[in-house]
């Protein structure tokens, strides 16, 4: 009797630990990350799911060396979850960007290292080999980089998503130069995912690269029939317009309404709407 008791017990704390996850996880998504962390620091005892969505509120928080603390929970207690490795890889890979010349080496080769376990505990987790194939781009040769690296990982892509693998194919042709090769490759993810406004702002953003300003805005113009709200398309836009120096009432008019949209964790933070507000209220 007194086992029952027990396990009946138990059960009750499993149930209240899944309910106030999920009421957690909810919050999250509407980017109230101090109402989801209040929820989550409250319970008693706390799983990989408790300690991954600390750590993911932490990371939008901008408080890298907790999230990572985080995460590294969350991974042993459940140290084949691939989405885990990727976001504990994030996590160093923001204080390297952040630390000192002297910690940031450091950082850097843990983000790598947790980056390249998510792809090998999940080949399909299209998010890592992004991340990892952003890394070997960007990382000098001593850190692990390299553009051989970063191209041995476009088959894989291709295997999970044609679009991305497109979109990583052009980011190797815009690194050596070869700038008409970048955009047949960027077109041809437009040509194979049509309905992602993601794939019109890559290309709007290298066409403003190129001077030619007209065909970003038609980029710009295609995606907004797509998806006339969507707040990352606006925040694109304001970006756009202020690297192009132009528009600049537009940008303004643009950022003041995204900052005051509902927001995704997906979406770029406000923190860095009012950066570029900043920037360009004082232009």
């Amino acid at each position: 009797m007194v086992r029952l008791l027990a396990l009946l017990g138990l059960s009750c704390v499993l149930l209240a630990s899944d309910s106030s996850v999920e009421r957690a996880r909810k919050l999250y998504n509407l980017t109230e990350f101090d109402q989801s962390l209040k929820i989550l620091h409250a319970m008693p005892a706390k799983d990989a799911q408790a300690y991954e969505l600390i750590g993911r509120n932490l990371y939008m928080q901008g408080d890298f060396k907790r999230a990572s603390e985080a995460f590294e929970s969350a991974l042993a207690a459940e140290p084949g979850n691939s989405t885990t490795a990727l976001w504990l890889a994030r996590s160093f890979g923001r204080r390297a960007e952040t630390s000192s010349p002297f910690t940031a080496p450091g950082y850097a080769s843990k983000a790598r290292t947790y980056f390249e376990k998510a792809v090998q505990l999940n080949a399909r987790n299209l998010e890592a080999l992004s991340d990892l194939f952003e890394y070997y781009m960007e990382a000098p040769g001593f850190l692990g980089g390299g553009q051989d690296k970063a191209q041995a990982l476009v088959p894989k892509m291709a295997a999970v998503n044609e679009a991305d693998a497109q979109w990583a194919q052009a980011k190797l042709a815009e690194k050596r130069k070869q700038y008409s090769t970048a955009e047949e490759h960027l077109r041809r993810a437009i040509e194979v995912a049509p309905q992602q406004v993601g794939r019109f702002i890559e290309l709007a953003h290298f066409l403003t690269k190129e001077g030619r300003n007209q065909e970003a805005d038609e980029s710009l113009a295609r995606a907004e029939k797509i998806a006339p709200n969507s707040p990352r398309l606006m925040y694109a836009k304001a970006d756009i317009y202020i690297k192009s120096s132009r528009n600049l009432q537009l940008a303004k008019d643009l950022l003041k309404r995204y900052i005051s949209s509902p927001l995704s964790p997906d979406d770029p933070p406000r923190s860095e709407a009012l950066k570029l507000l900043k920037q360009v209220q004082g232009s």
